[in-house]
């Protein structure tokens, strides 16, 4: 851990924030923030320009969350924690965290938020809300302090919560893991160019149709107003491909609709003044009818195109996403990855906005690339498992693909216990042929030897020998075990490696 001579809010502060990854980037960069997109997060970090808050906010949030800590941090001191806390800039590789304070030991650090009846109660019930996890956890991972005071306040002891947050390590984990792949995402971003947020174009407005009838037409624009409405309606664009596209639809979608009912006005007025006017009710039926045509025309393309964009995101994330599980396989040597799959209609639902339909995609694609790593990590982990334990038993694992996916206890667990039964079952083969041999010898006649004359010789009456019962495989390794003080796997490997048919036979007395 590193320590920076820093003073937060300074414009070295804010270059330091930008360098680094910072803890309370850590819940935008895992898409848990209310506040910042993962997207944004992204966006800033790559033009290098720091969020830029309103002169309001800076007075009204910033400031008074900087003065309630500062004014709240005397009381935490004497009367929960009982030392003084430093606020400070620490640092470890990339990852940085400003603290709102950390003791002289570094055995406990502060985090502190301006006081919220939703987040107080949740502090109360004990439990610090995903948002703020992220950052409370970084904390803990750079400092490697005991436990975080995580205090949600106005400033007084009035109205003062806390809970105390320990080091989690699976947290820790998923920090990381994010970090590295927002690293990742961040080398190869490139902006999308319908970022900013869209209004519609201003439209440029037909003349008021004027008609006035006396049995017969007296005066009317009618055939500059149709004119000039045919040219406006054609140059209407129907290619709709951005955020900002879709607004002036919606927006040309009701000047359209007000077109047509002013129409059907202009037409109710004449009739009021005559029921004859034939040709002028035509026009006017034409020109409505074409505004009609053309805005339901937008309408069905405004619903259609953004369905197929949503579809083009969607399929844009998954073939991201299973390009990702190829280079993992890559790396791995084998085609051992399983099937990942990202939740990329559930993280869309609901959503409107290209802007937000993308960054539901990505950040849904980082967590499904994540956790594609943690699996290609385990299954390298695995593969160095069997290479060191099961070298010379490769054929016992046919199913190498499979056992691969679990979690290395168990996949060690299974590889000592496939050998260890297969040199069991090696051992009863050697002791069965070899009394299979036994069994064969036994059998044959033994060759009568030649007579010799004896003159006199008594012969000693001896009782027959009692033929010895086979001992059981384990009786046969603890005696070996026993007489040579060599422990059990020594003695399984020695029978494995005797050749029954060189064995010199006993010779009979």
């Amino acid at each position: 851990m590193k320590l920076h001579d820093l003073i937060q809010g300074s414009l070295e502060w804010h270059q330091h924030r930008l360098e680094h990854n910072n803890s309370s980037e850590a819940a935008a960069m895992l898409g848990l923030s209310k506040h910042v997109t993962r997207s944004k997060l992204m966006e800033m970090k790559h033009t290098g320009n720091p969020q830029v808050f309103s002169k309001w906010f800076e007075e009204n949030v910033l400031a008074n969350g900087h003065a309630t800590e500062a004014a709240i941090r005397p009381y935490i001191e004497a009367s929960i924690i009982g030392q003084d806390l430093f606020p400070n800039v620490y640092s470890e590789g990339k990852l940085s965290v400003s603290t709102d304070g950390l003791t002289m030991d570094g055995s406990i650090a502060f985090e502190h938020k301006q006081w919220n009846e939703d987040l107080a109660a949740s502090v109360v019930a004990g439990k610090v809300p995903g948002e703020h996890m992220p950052q409370c956890q970084q904390v803990l991972l750079v400092t490697k302090a005991d436990k975080l005071l995580f205090t949600v306040s106005d400033g007084t002891p009035d109205k003062c919560v806390s809970c105390w947050v320990q080091p989690d390590a699976a947290w820790f984990r998923r920090i990381e893991a994010g970090w590295k792949q927002f690293d990742e995402d961040l080398a190869a971003y490139q902006p999308s160019a319908d970022a900013p947020v869209p209004v519609a174009a201003p439209i440029e407005g037909l003349p008021a149709l004027t008609i006035r009838v006396e049995g017969r037409v007296l005066a009317t624009n009618l055939d500059a107003f149709k004119t000039k409405a045919m040219d406006f309606i054609g140059k209407i664009k129907t290619d709709l491909s951005t955020d900002q596209d879709f607004a002036d639809a919606d927006n040309m979608g009701k000047f359209l609709k007000d077109g047509e009912d002013r129409l059907v006005l202009a037409k109710e007025q004449a009739l009021a003044q005559t029921a004859s006017i034939d040709e002028l009710f035509r026009a006017i039926d034409f020109i409505r009818d074409e505004m009609r045509a053309k805005r339901l025309t937008l309408e069905r393309l405004v619903k259609s195109r953004k369905d197929q964009i949503r579809v083009e995101i969607q399929a844009f994330g998954e073939a991201d996403l299973a390009a990702h599980v190829a280079k993992l396989n890559e790396r791995i040597g084998k085609t051992y990855m399983p099937v990942v799959r990202g939740e990329f209609a559930g993280a869309m639902k609901g959503l409107k906005t290209i802007t937000s339909l993308r960054d539901a995609v990505s950040t849904e694609l980082a967590r499904a690339k994540i956790a594609a790593n943690e699996i290609a990590d385990r299954i390298q982990i695995n593969l160095n498992t069997l290479r060191d334990l099961a070298t010379d038993y490769r054929f016992l694992f046919a199913d190498t693909a499979s056992i691969v996916l679990k979690n290395n206890d168990d996949l060690t667990a299974l590889v000592k216990l496939r050998i260890a039964e297969h040199r069991e079952a090696e051992i009863r083969k050697v002791i069965a042929e070899r009394e299979r041999i036994e069994r064969e010898t036994a059998a044959k006649p033994m060759p009568t030897p030649p007579v010799t004359p004896v003159i006199y010789a008594p012969t000693p009456q001896t009782a027959p020998a009692k033929r010895m019962e086979k001992p059981a495989d384990d009786e046969i390794i603890s005696v070996l075990s026993n007489f040579y003080g060599a422990d059990r796997e020594t003695v399984i490997g020695w029978l494995l490696k005797m050749n029954v048919q060189e064995t010199p036979k006993r010779k009979r007395k």
